[in-house]
């Protein structure tokens, strides 16, 4: 029988930038009834105030101080505070929590209650300070479906919590609780003796999607500039280092004829490694980065090419030192507030605005003045579609260069080289795949479909969780139709994508009846996956809007590479004429590399070019003293 009886509690206390919480949290500590315990605080390279806060406390015995110069990761600052612990129990105070004074008795007393390997304590959490709440959520359990760090206390044993050089993850069961078998082998205290603080910083918020976090926010946050394996509890794994490996150490192409030095500018969103191309083709990328991207908001240090990146701080005088040819400004909303910070600057460098998604939610985020300025300002412009920039000059005039691209082209390297064998040739079914939410498809019509044997294949774990009710009505209503499938990584979507007959876009009904006054973004929008699909080589299925001025119905009846449908069973029909397939299949199959961006990227660089030269000239005009 093991020995239960608590000699003391090393308790330990990772933390970083957290000089505004951190006296808080130590003070809890001091306050502790249960005295027999020292703090091992390891202050993982905080660049705030941490250090001076800290240095208060140790004239405290029981506290001692361990700290890095940069940033390693939770992990790495856990496994040192057990290193250097000195008793048989171990307990957690993240820098932004608190205790309250009985919860190391609390813990002790639950321990001694029988033989238990671990204990945790109930806690506060979500506390609020407004006038309809009663301050706090309670909870004896767990928060999330695991145990937080800071109800915890367990007996010490070999093992070591999981490091950023293997996973960076907010699930603290698979960083360390199921190693020790904490569910099997605990005790719960049944009160409630600590808080886990929320605040918008929290390590599990800056990495989960679903809280304005993501790979590129924890990045930023903590200063990491090497490619990670990345998977939050409710977003898609992410392997940069095996995604990127053919772009991260590819040398820089020979100097083109007359190459660029582009300072981009704001965020690259989806399939950001597509700038390498312009890499490959002889020009000199630099970037500055918006400071808060969402998940969809690739920013750098990139894990590919050879970019540079000037941070925000001095970016003037670096913009200055290096000389730029031009500046390229994108892509969604989030990069509006920079855009037109630099746009002001007047650097004396050409600027090109180029601007996705959307209009629509730059008015709803109070960014319309900010937009409508950068296109009326900017010295050339790139618009998606053809559509999109109609519908801009209905109430501005464009006199500088305009140029029609989307804006999250893939690179070449992802599109399909060789067909791959249909599902439906092996099955005689028609086998279709949902690469993305599924956007404006009411699940009880899958029975419809279902009837016909007609499969979907939904992809993407981010996409489950967030469309968890959608997916277990699909599951009700077409149980052998409907497949769930991990997230798909560039690399696989030729070999995965390929086996189907056809992808879903977006469905909606269009309203406008070919006024262009009244387009919805849905009316104007290239939908990303678009250009998924067609690094497959596979068909597009698109809700029928006749009568409307929808740009992607346009650009796939120019190209004819897809499916128009009115209800379910027409869709049927579309699949029952396989000379009509054979056809359609042959036409994306010719056409895919349009939907790549090394397809584009010279007549970019030309108009890149013809920016610079009607900038200069315009300039030299005017430094004539003639009229422009």
């Amino acid at each position: 029988m093991k020995e239960n009886r608590i000699d003391g509690i090393s308790i330990i206390m990772p933390t970083y930038n957290q000089g505004a919480f951190i006296a808080r949290a130590i003070k809890s500590a001091q306050l502790q009834t249960f005295s027999d315990w020292e703090l091992i605080i390891v202050n993982d390279g905080s660049t705030d105030y941490t250090d001076e806060i800290v240095q208060e406390f140790l004239s405290d015995a029981r506290i001692r101080y361990i700290s890095y110069s940069t940033n390693a990761g939770l992990g790495k600052a856990i496994n040192t505070g057990l290193d250097a612990a000195t008793y048989s129990w171990i307990a957690y105070l993240p820098s932004d929590d608190i205790w309250f004074s009985d919860h190391l008795q609390t813990l002790h007393n639950t321990i001694n209650s029988g033989h238990h390997e671990m204990a945790w304590s109930g806690m506060w959490h979500s506390g609020t300070d407004n006038t309809f709440s009663h301050g706090h959520a309670n909870t004896l359990f767990t928060a999330r479906d695991m145990f937080q760090l800071v109800q915890v206390l367990h007996r010490k044993t070999p093992a070591r919590w999981m490091e950023r050089d293997t996973l960076v993850t907010d699930d603290l069961n698979r960083m360390y609780w199921d190693s020790i078998g904490m569910a099997k082998n605990g005790m719960a205290t049944l009160k409630i003796t600590c808080e886990w603080v929320a605040h918008p910083h929290q390590r599990n918020k800056l990495i989960r999607e679903n809280a304005m976090g993501g790979i590129h926010t924890y990045k930023r946050h903590y200063g990491v500039t090497r490619p990670l394996r990345y998977h939050s509890t409710v977003g898609n794994l992410i392997d940069e280092p095996e995604m990127y490996k053919q772009f991260r150490d590819t040398p820089k192409g020979p100097q083109a004829r007359k190459g660029l030095k582009i300072l981009i500018v704001g965020e690259l969103a989806y399939n950001a490694e597509r700038i390498c191309a312009l890499e490959e083709y002889g020009h000199q990328l630099y970037g500055v980065w918006i400071p808060s991207p969402e998940f969809y908001n690739t920013v750098g240090p990139l894990p590919f090419g050879n970019i540079e990146d000037i941070p925000l701080d001095g970016m003037e005088e670096r913009i200055a030192a290096i000389k730029p040819d031009i500046i390229y400004a994108l892509l969604n909303y989030g990069a509006i507030p920079l855009a037109h910070h630099v746009l002001l600057r007047k650097t004396g460098i050409p600027f090109v605005w180029h601007f996705k998604e959307g209009p629509f939610f730059a008015r709803q985020y109070g960014m319309w003045k900010e937009l409508i300025e950068l296109y009326a300002n900017a010295d050339g412009a790139i618009f998606i579609n053809e559509q999109l920039k109609d519908w801009y000059a209905q109430f501005i005039t464009f006199e500088s260069p305009t140029f029609i691209m989307d804006g999250d082209l893939p690179k070449k390297d992802w599109f399909i080289n060789e067909p791959v064998e249909r599902l439906s040739q092996k099955d005689g079914e028609i086998h279709t795949v949902m690469p993305g939410r599924p956007f404006g498809i009411d699940p009880n019509s899958l029975k419809s479909l279902a009837d016909q044997k007609i499969h979907l294949h939904f992809y993407g774990e981010y996409f489950h969780n967030v469309w968890k009710d959608w997916a277990t009505t699909a599951q009700e209503v077409a149980p052998n139709h409907i497949h769930f499938h991990s997230h798909c990584d560039p690399a696989q979507w030729a070999a995965e994508f390929g086996q189907y007959d056809a992808g879903w876009l977006h469905t909606f009904d269009s309203f406008n009846g070919g006024e262009l006054i009244k387009c919805s973004w849905n009316d104007l929008n290239y939908p990303a996956r678009m250009n998924t699909l067609a690094a497959a080589g596979l068909p597009m299925i698109q809700k029928r809007n006749e009568g409307h001025m929808v740009a992607i119905q346009s650009y796939m009846q120019q190209l004819d590479v897809g499916y128009f449908y009115d209800n379910m069973s027409s869709l049927a029909d579309c699949f029952q004429d396989q000379q009509r397939c054979e056809q359609v299949r042959k036409n994306i199959w010719d056409q895919r590399h349009l939907f790549s961006f090394d397809h584009h990227v010279k007549a970019l660089t030309d108009f890149f070019h013809e920016v610079i030269e009607q900038y200069h000239s315009t300039n030299n005009t005017s430094s004539n003293g003639k009229a422009l």
